[in-house]
């Protein structure tokens, strides 16, 4: 049995892992703060190691007394991260970087490994912590991989797409889920064929393992469902998933505007469509959940939950005026 050491580990990402693991035998280390309630502090083959990854001491001794065999870095926010970790872990089995499809820089349809730009980071950047850097950020993590591969590290990157399911703390499908668990009229911006492809939680548990089991060092791989759904269709799927009825309204810029709404306004909606070609990691042996079957277990996930994303998007009183002014037209 493999030891496992995984970077953050008790949120989303690395919880599913967490759970990935153990379900192929390894024993895992949960290196955190300790910031956030351990939902494995019962379990059987799951141990926890109190630390701050940014205390490179602190790192190195978690990496001796733990002596991985794999390591998933959840939580490594700064190239700085990276560049240490690869130092620390450069002898291990495979240290896989969780990485971001926000790293791209251009809007290719879809976006390939080794062939679609990554964005530029400057120092400036590196140092922040902004959201607005945290695809600059994410690539310079993917290019201080790839430096390590060429010193001999056994690294790679895993890059997600918007990652959903359960235990998702960042609430952007459950604001969908809660409207249409709630409601039977929403308001979708657009014509509600915006394309912002969505990556299974457990789908990039899987990757993260598969990559550290059979990826080759220096290499990125895409993560996200393989039928990737517009933002209508996303609301249709919660809503069978709830199995409710919903009617699905949709708003222009200059509908919206009369809330003081905009496009940007509701979580999930982009602009420009963003979708990850994966055959590089279905080549070797990865396959992605049908996107009804990680719908049903997102919503019984959020049904159990107290999210209920109201504070990620417009509130029900403003989507009532936006109502109210169609129902005009």
């Amino acid at each position: 049995m493999d030891e496992a050491l995984v970077v953050g580990g008790t949120r989303f990402i690395g919880r599913h892992t967490v759970e990935e693991l153990l379900a192929h035998d390894y024993r895992v280390t949960v290196f955190n703060r300790g910031e956030h309630a351990n939902p494995f502090a019962e379990r059987d083959g799951v141990h926890h190691y109190e630390g701050d990854r940014a205390n490179d001491r602190e790192l190195l001794t978690a990496k001796r007394e733990v002596e991985p065999e794999v390591v998933v870095d959840c939580a490594a926010y700064h190239p700085r991260d990276v560049r240490k970790a690869t130092e620390i872990f450069a002898d291990v089995g495979a240290y896989v970087y969780v990485s971001s499809g926000a790293s791209y820089a251009a809007d290719d349809v879809p976006k390939r490994e080794g062939e679609t730009p990554l964005r530029d980071c400057s120092a400036d950047q590196a140092a922040d912590d902004t959201d607005a850097t945290y695809g600059n950020r994410k690539a310079e993590g993917d290019r201080m991989v790839f430096r390590a591969a060429e010193r001999g590290v056994n690294a790679m990157a895993v890059r997600p797409t918007v990652v959903y399911g359960p235990h998702d703390y960042t609430e952007r499908l459950d604001y969908w889920l809660h409207r249409v668990g709630t409601h039977d009229r929403v308001v979708v911006p657009g014509d509600g064929t915006n394309l912002w492809q969505r990556a299974y939680v457990e789908d990039v548990a899987s990757a993260l393992r598969i990559v550290a089991e059979s990826g080759t060092p220096g290499e990125a791989y895409n993560v996200g469902d393989r039928n990737a759904l517009t933002l209508a269709d996303t609301v249709r799927a919660a809503a069978d998933a709830l199995d409710t009825d919903v009617e699905l309204v949709r708003a222009s810029d200059r509908e919206l505007s009369t809330a003081g709404l905009d496009l940007g306004s509701f979580p999930l909606y982009r602009p420009a469509p963003h979708l990850l070609d994966t055959h590089k990691l279905a080549a070797l042996g990865w396959s992605s959940t049908p996107v009804g079957e990680a719908m049903a277990r997102t919503a019984a996930d959020h049904r159990e939950s107290d999210r209920t994303g109201t504070e990620h998007g417009p509130d029900r009183a403003a989507e009532e005026t936006v109502l109210s002014v169609l129902d005009t037209i």
